[in-house]
């Protein structure tokens, strides 16, 4: 016979000691948590290529907890809205034809057929294809707002936050851009800017891998494209304006 193995019963005073442990570990984790401390201030470099201080990040935006959930929901939601779904076929009813029947029904010896229109003759409409349809996903102001957030606050958090100056000294020539992103050795970057700069467009447009964009404009499928991102100072100010600008918008 099997020995009956008896359970150990947890009396009221164990059980409360218990749970006072697991509650202590759980606070020890979210301390841990907390006490990684976000960098905030991220070098910033001149056209030369050295460094030229640093830049400052606003706690509010560069230094919050990433929402990964959010992020991806979001994701999707810009590519699908950039993907267009334009194939169109014609079905046996779109297609131009004649009604009349195209053999007697019987004695001919073969199929039965109602239509030259139908799918199983050449002209004839296509059975099961593909049709163009507009699908277009929304997403809240609230949640658009805070996977921006999320999306810089990672960025942040991979150290692929930067600063850059001297732009308003561009001379618009590829070269000097690219002599730029030799000496601070960096690819596969996205230029923050506050306002329109001709001159850094035209010199970053060959350049494969870099891009300039606003800060008004700026959003997460740019972000996640590229792997490093270069701020302005002025583009974090505004940055920070739209942003501020978006939650009293949301309140309403």
């Amino acid at each position: 016979m099997p020995k009956v193995v008896k359970e150990k019963k947890v009396t009221k005073s164990e059980k409360v000691e218990i749970e006072k442990e697991a509650t202590k570990k759980v606070v020890v984790k979210k301390d841990d948590v907390k006490s990684e401390a976000v960098n905030l201030s991220v070098p910033m470099f001149g056209l030369d290529g050295g460094k030229d201080g640093t830049l400052s990040l606003p706690e509010e935006i560069f230094g919050v907890e990433v929402n990964k959930k959010l992020l991806s929901q979001a994701l999707r939601v810009y590519i699908n809205n950039n993907t267009g779904h334009f194939s169109n076929t014609k079905t046996r009813g779109e297609v131009k034809g004649s009604t009349r029947k195209v053999r007697a029904q019987k004695g001919t010896g073969g199929a039965r057929h109602g239509s030259v229109r139908a799918p199983i003759f050449i002209g004839g409409g296509i059975a099961l294809g593909p049709k163009f349809r507009k699908i277009e996903l929304e997403l809240p102001k609230k949640m658009k707002r805070a996977a921006l957030i999320s999306a810089l606050a990672a960025k942040n958090l991979d150290q692929e936050v930067m600063g850059i100056s001297g732009l308003d000294k561009v001379t618009g020539k590829t070269k000097e851009m690219k002599a730029f992103f030799d000496k601070v050795a960096l690819k596969n970057v996205l230029i923050v800017i506050s306002e329109k700069n001709e001159k850094l467009q035209r010199a970053v447009k060959n350049l494969e891998k870099v891009s300039s964009t606003l800060a008004d404009q700026v959003d997460i499928l740019e972000l996640t494209k590229f792997k490093n991102i270069m701020f302005t100072k002025t583009a974090i100010e505004k940055l920070q304006l739209r942003i501020n600008k978006k939650e009293v918008e949301s309140a309403k």
